[in-house]
Parts: structure tokens; C-alpha cells; sequence
């Protein structure tokens, strides 16, 4: 136990010595370095860097320019803790438009260092129980409002934010997996073994909204991306859709935006006219991912 409290504690060290700094020749990206060991690496030495576009790349120190301001990571972990002000983000996913393209899963994939068998979104086959007929469902996490996993945890590392989105801090995670357990949707990984690429990763700083770098013997799961809503974009699956499949937006504003075609519409319209649904509304844990039913034609209402 001391051996892993020191390990956390070196961690911590380690991410309040960081600064920020510009790149010359490697795109311009700004990125988190650590000012020690970049005085202890020789001039025509490489290290490891973390670009604004979630890409982990190489770069010679020489190319590296220090700047003077300090990042505030007690800041940083409070926002990514408390989340966006005054939003509450949700998720629309129309069944009669997914075609198994399994886009969103590749995406997410490939910005969570998930394995081939790993899913923050999975896309199932069912089977209509009146006709027979198949259908395509994706099944990321709910988020729910009242999130039995958070409810669970014996340390505060999957929590819920302001803004509706479930997290989990997997620099607190002790890998009890609880929350595993607790999830009504199955919609929580354990990491058995090292993440993909976790060498690539190991000297990149950790960012509780990303939720990367991930670490073995701790739990993952859906962020609904939002490290990209902080910038005001779509979440990585609903962007890579090339099916229309998803909405997303804020449920405050009444406004959600469909992935493909950019177009945004009223929320509520378009639950009420296409019989919208949530998965196991019977549990009161108030998902914010809502379906609409594979057998009909999606009603858009018009934007106003």
C-alpha cells in the first residue's frame, strides 16, 4: 500500500512540474512537458510529446520552446471534475439509420488506447420480438442522472458532473469494480491487461476528461468525448458516423445536432414524434442516451 502511495505521489509530482510549450517543426501543437527531464536529455535526443489532436509524437529536444507560464493542474482536475457550465448533454441515437458501419467504435478506439476486444460504444445485432427482424443498436454508456455506479464506488473515482457526464479518474480507480457490477448496461471495461500502445503513452500526462493515458488494473468507459465538448465540438463517434445515426446536444437549449448532416433540431420534438425510449426506464437511474425505434422513419422537426 505505501509502495502504490508513493507511486501516486510521484505522479502527482511529476504533473505539478509541468509547463507548456510550442513546437517548432512538429506542427505547431501546443502540449504538457516535464521541465526536468527536458534539461537532463542531450541536445539531438527525442521525447515524447502529446499534441492538441490527441496524437503522441517524437520530437528532438532542440525543437522544443519552454514558456514560462505554469499550467494550474489543481484547475485543471477541478474543471474536468465540474464540467461545463450550465449545459446538460445528451445523446439521440436513431436505429433506423444504423447500417453496422461500426465507425463510432473505430474512432473511439482509436483515441482511448482500447484493444480490438475493448468498447466504450459497442454496435449489437437484435432481433425485432414481433417480426423477426434485425437491427443495429449502439450501446454506449447512459449517463444516467441517478448513476448506480457512482453511488457505489468506495473512493469518488467514477463520479458525475454538472453537466451530465459520468467520468471515472482512473488515477483514483483501486480496480475494486464495483461500478462494473452495478451498471445495469454493461457499459464498464476493466483493464486485465496493459492498455494498447501503453508504452507510447507512458510519459504523457493524464487527462481525467480523455481519460487516457489508461492504466492496468483500472476501470474504463464511454467520457461522451468530453474533452472534445470543452472545445465545443462533437463527441468522436457521432463525428465519424457517416450514417446519421446520432444526435447530440444540450437538453437545456432544447438542441441537439446530427453527426452527418450538421443539422441541428428541437430535442423535444423529436423524442415526442418518434416515440422516443430509454433503456430500462423501469430502474429510475434517468439515462441521458435516448433511442428512437428501428421501425419507422425519422421525423425531423424543423430547426427554429
Amino acid at each position: 500500500m505505501a509502495k502504490e502511495q508513493n507511486k501516486k505521489n510521484s505522479r502527482r509530482d511529476f504533473i505539478k512540474k509541468l509547463g507548456i510549450v510550442g513546437l517548432g517543426s512538429a506542427s505547431m501543437a501546443s502540449i504538457y512537458f516535464d521541465k526536468k527531464t527536458l534539461e537532463e536529455k542531450k541536445p539531438g535526443e527525442k521525447i515524447k510529446v502529446l499534441t492538441t489532436d490527441k496524437k503522441v509524437v517524437e520530437v528532438n529536444v532542440s525543437d522544443i520552446i519552454p514558456v514560462e507560464e505554469e499550467v494550474n493542474t489543481d484547475k485543471l482536475q477541478h474543471r474536468g471534475r465540474t464540467g461545463l457550465v450550465g449545459k446538460k448533454f445528451v445523446m439521440v441515437i436513431d436505429l433506423a439509420k444504423c447500417k453496422n458501419a461500426r465507425k463510432c467504435m473505430h474512432a473511439c478506439q482509436s483515441v482511448h488506447q482500447l484493444k480490438p476486444e475493448q468498447h466504450h460504444i459497442n454496435v449489437l445485432q437484435m432481433e425485432d420480438e414481433v417480426n423477426g427482424a434485425t437491427y443495429f443498436m449502439p450501446k454506449p454508456c447512459m449517463h444516467c442522472d441517478e448513476p448506480q455506479c457512482v453511488s457505489v464506488c468506495p473512493v469518488g473515482a467514477t463520479f458525475k458532473r454538472q453537466d451530465g457526464i459520468v467520468l471515472i479518474d482512473n488515477e483514483m480507480c483501486v480496480g475494486c469494480r464495483f461500478c462494473i457490477a452495478a451498471c445495469p448496461y454493461s457499459a464498464r471495461s476493466f483493464n486485465w491487461t496493459d492498455p494498447r500502445d501503453a508504452e507510447k503513452y507512458k510519459d504523457v500526462p493524464y487527462d481525467v476528461e480523455l481519460n487516457v493515458p489508461q492504466k492496468l488494473g483500472t476501470v474504463t468507459k464511454c467520457a461522451f468525448s468530453a474533452d472534445r465538448l470543452r472545445e465545443n465540438k462533437l463527441p468522436y463517434c457521432v463525428a465519424s458516423c457517416p450514417n446519421g445515426v446520432y444526435y447530440f446536444g444540450d437538453a437545456n437549449q432544447d438542441f441537439v445536432t446530427n453527426g452527418t448532416t450538421r443539422k441541428t433540431v428541437r430535442l423535444s420534438k423529436l423524442l415526442k414524434d418518434n416515440s422516443a425510449y430509454t433503456l430500462l426506464a423501469e430502474l429510475g437511474t434517468k439515462p441521458n442516451v435516448f433511442y428512437l425505434p428501428p421501425n419507422r422513419k425519422c421525423e425531423e422537426p424543423q430547426t427554429t
